[in-house]
C-alpha cells in the first residue's frame, strides 16, 4: 500500500541520520571495549602485586610468624604484637564509633527536621569522609593525648588506680613520644565515623515510607516505628557499612603513626598474648586501653624500611602483608555473610 507523500516524508529518516547513529554505536562499542580493557588490566596489576607478595612471603609464612615478638632477626620477627595490638584497636574503635554513628544516622534521618542546620551537617559528613586519614591523626596528636596527659595528672603520678578494691588497672605513664590504646581507638573512631554514619544513612533511606506509614498507623509511637520497623530493615546495609568501616580501620598506618604508636613493641597491650588469657586472667582487660601497643600496618611498615641487603625483611614483610590481607578479606566475608542472612528474613 503506498503512503501519501506527506506521510511517507513524516516517517522517513533525515538525510545523515543513518550513519550518524551509526557512529554513535561504534563509539558506544569502543567505549565498552575500553572500560573493559581497564578493568582486566587493573586485575592483571592486583594479580601480579598479590603473587609477588606471596611469592616473596614464602620463605618467612609459618605459624611461628603468628607467635612471635618483632625481632631484629628477620627469621625470628613475628607478628603477634601487632595482631593483638590490631585486634584491641578495632574492638575499642568499635565500641565508639558503632554507637555515636548509628545514633547520628538515626537522628539526622529520622527524628531531625529538615532544616539548614542539618543540611549543613550533612554536607559537612560528607565532606569529613573524603578527609585523609592524617588528618585525623594531626587531631588526636592535638586533642587526645593533651588530654590522657591532664587524666594521668588527675591520678597525681600514680602507676595504677584500684577499682572496687578488687581490680588493679595500671596506668602506663604518658610522655609526648608515647601513643596508648585509647588514644588510638579514638583517633580511629574519627577516621571511620563518617563514613558508618553515611552508610547507615543510606540503609535508612532504603527502607520504604510505607513502613513508616503503616506503623504509625496501626497505633505506634514514633520511637517503636524506628527501632521494630526500621531499623531491623534497614540493619543489613548497617551491618556492612560498620563492618566495612572498621576493616579500613584496620588496614590505616599514618594516624596511627602521627600520634607515637610504637613500631618495635616486645609485649602485646595488657600482657594478653593468647585466648586462654582472656579467660583465666580477665583483670589483665582493665589494663589493655591504658597500654602501649603497635599495629600490623605499622610493624609493616617498619618492616619494610630496615636496610637488608639480603631482602629478608622484605619476606617478613610480606608475611605480614598477606597476615592483615588474610584478617581483611575474614571481616569482609563475615559483612557478605551478615548482609545476606539478613537480607533473607526482609519480606517488603
Amino acid at each position: 500500500m503506498n503512503l501519501p507523500e506527506s506521510k511517507a516524508s513524516a516517517v522517513s529518516f533525515t538525510s545523515g541520520a543513518d550513519s550518524y547513529i551509526r557512529r554513535r554505536l561504534l563509539i558506544s562499542r569502543a567505549f565498552s571495549w575500553i572500560c573493559r580493557l581497564v578493568t582486566y588490566a587493573s586485575l592483571a596489576v592486583l594479580l601480579v602485586l598479590i603473587g609477588s607478595i606471596l611469592w616473596s612471603s614464602l620463605g618467612r609464612l609459618s605459624p611461628n610468624f603468628l607467635w612471635n615478638h618483632y625481632s631484629m632477626n628477620p627469621m625470628k620477627a613475628g607478628i603477634l604484637a601487632g595482631l593483638w595490638g590490631s585486634f584491641w584497636l578495632v574492638l575499642i574503635t568499635a565500641l565508639f564509633s558503632i554507637p555515636i554513628g548509628v545514633g547520628s544516622a538515626v537522628y539526622l534521618e529520622e527524628l531531625a527536621k529538615d532544616n539548614f542546620f542539618v543540611r549543613i551537617i550533612k554536607v559537612n559528613l560528607s565532606n569529613l569522609a573524603g578527609v585523609p586519614s592524617i588528618v585525623y591523626g594531626i587531631l588526636g596528636l592535638t586533642a587526645f593525648r593533651p588530654m590522657m596527659m591532664f587524666m594521668q595528672t588527675l591520678f597525681d603520678g600514680q602507676h595504677a588506680i584500684n577499682i572496687g578494691g578488687m581490680f588493679r588497672v595500671r596506668l602506663v605513664h604518658l610522655s609526648i613520644f608515647d601513643g596508648s590504646l585509647l588514644i588510638g581507638a579514638l583517633t580511629m573512631s574519627l577516621v571511620i565515623m563518617p563514613t558508618v554514619i553515611i552508610a547507615s544513612q543510606e540503609a535508612l533511606r532504603a527502607v520504604p515510607q510505607s513502613i513508616r506509614v503503616a506503623s504509625l498507623a496501626l497505633g505506634a509511637t514514633r520511637w517503636q516505628t524506628i527501632w521494630r520497623q526500621v531499623i531491623p530493615a534497614a540493619l543489613p546495609g548497617i551491618a556492612t557499612g560498620v563492618i566495612l568501616s572498621i576493616s579500613r580501620a584496620m588496614g590505616e598506618a599514618a594516624p596511627l603513626m602521627m600520634i607515637g604508636v610504637l613500631t618495635v613493641a616486645s609485649m602485646c597491650p595488657g600482657g594478653i598474648e593468647s585466648p586462654v588469657q582472656l579467660v583465666t586472667e580477665p583483670s589483665r582487660l582493665l589494663s589493655v586501653p591504658f597500654d602501649q601497643f603497635t599495629a600490623m600496618p605499622v610493624e609493616i611498615y617498619d618492616w619494610s624500611k630496615q636496610p637488608d641487603p639480603q631482602d629478608r625483611f622484605t619476606s617478613v614483610a610480606a608475611a605480614g602483608i598477606v597476615v592483615l590481607l588474610l584478617v581483611l578479606l575474614t571481616i569482609n566475608a563475615v559483612a557478605m555473610i551478615v548482609r545476606t542472612r539478613a537480607s533473607r528474613k526482609l519480606q517488603w
